[in-house]
């Protein structure tokens, strides 16, 4: 039996009858596969024509977008040094799939727009003054200037910002936290023309109901914004977080093969993706998905437990 045979057995009939959220959705849901999140925090260094197979691999599967790089500081993020070698050597001649690489500030925003390869440019602006300096060594004031200026610089490079929220459910820190909170500044930058809006469980530590209650407080706010969810889980929880994202009516869902990631940064364990090789059996069965080449996914999935071992 398949790896992915095995995934769609997990779901049980009674899961999908009881899931209330998705009976009446009638539009795909765009998965974001982000085998960068993967690789940024894994102890040793993957070499870049590995690098390079492994996101071709991905890019014959059927994704939405692929979060494929960055252009920050090597000092800070080692793994992602190459990257301005890895994206020109991906092939995108038979692939609807868009490319995304995240900036942490202008140059590196500068770098990536030069490449015509990239669709779109991530930016993780966190609500947390603690973690926006941990993350991006720049306080909240100075990082919504940098977003101006990433999203003007996308604009005459015909480029999409995707704008993240880190610490979109919660603030470890000890900072000021609210869904209130969560809305005003994600109504800030909807107000500056950001049209695609993440909202990022940077340490894993939403529960359900939390992602249900952000999420749908943001969407229904917002309904002109396409508003995302970046999520970190634990192997036992991942499909009561899909389910309320679904639930709150996302359509935009992040994930990385085998549930690997978590941002090093962050000081603290880090805690994997929402796992792509559940989610997407999960959501063919509710009838959310897109054509998935399945070949491929398989040959990815076994790449995968080569490079992350």
């Amino acid at each position: 039996m398949s790896t992915i045979s095995r995934n769609i057995d997990h779901v049980s009939t009674q899961d999908l009858q009881a899931n209330e959220s998705v009976k009446h959705a009638r539009e795909n849901v765009q998965l974001i596969e982000c085998p960068r999140d993967a690789m940024q925090g894994w102890p040793h260094f993957i070499p870049t024509q590995t690098k390079i197979k492994y996101l071709n691999s991905l890019l014959k599967v059927g994704f939405h977008t692929l979060d494929c790089g960055s252009f920050v500081s090597p000092k800070a993020i080692p793994q992602m040094a190459d990257s301005s070698t890895v994206i020109p050597a991906l092939n995108l001649s038979n692939t609807a799939t868009k490319l995304l690489t995240i900036v942490a500030n202008e140059r590196g925003a500068d770098d990536a727009v030069m490449f015509d390869q990239i669709t779109y440019l991530g930016f993780p602006f966190s609500i947390s003054e603690t973690f926006q300096l941990r993350n991006a060594n720049s306080n909240m004031q100075s990082a919504v200037k940098r977003v101006e200026y990433i999203h003007n610089l996308c604009i005459k490079n015909k480029k999409e910002l995707v704008l993240y929220i880190s610490m979109a459910f919660g603030n470890p820190y000890g900072d000021e936290y609210s869904t209130t909170l969560v809305y005003e500044w994600s109504a800030l930058f909807a107000n500056m023309g950001i049209k695609i809006i993440s909202l990022a469980d940077t340490v894993g530590i939403a529960t359900a109901s939390q992602v249900k209650e952000v999420t749908s407080t943001v969407i229904n706010a917002l309904p002109d914004i396409s508003i995302g969810v970046h999520l970190h889980s634990a192997a036992d929880s991942w499909q009561q977080k899909l389910d309320a994202a679904l639930a709150a009516g996302c359509k935009r869902i992040d994930g990385a093969i085998n549930g690997i990631g978590g941002c090093p940064m962050a000081g603290n364990e880090l805690v994997g993706n929402m796992d792509t090789n559940l989610m997407i059996p999960y959501l063919q069965q509710l009838g959310l998905m897109p054509d998935i080449n399945n070949a491929s996914l398989t040959e990815s999935m076994l790449m995968a437990n080569q490079i992350f071992v």
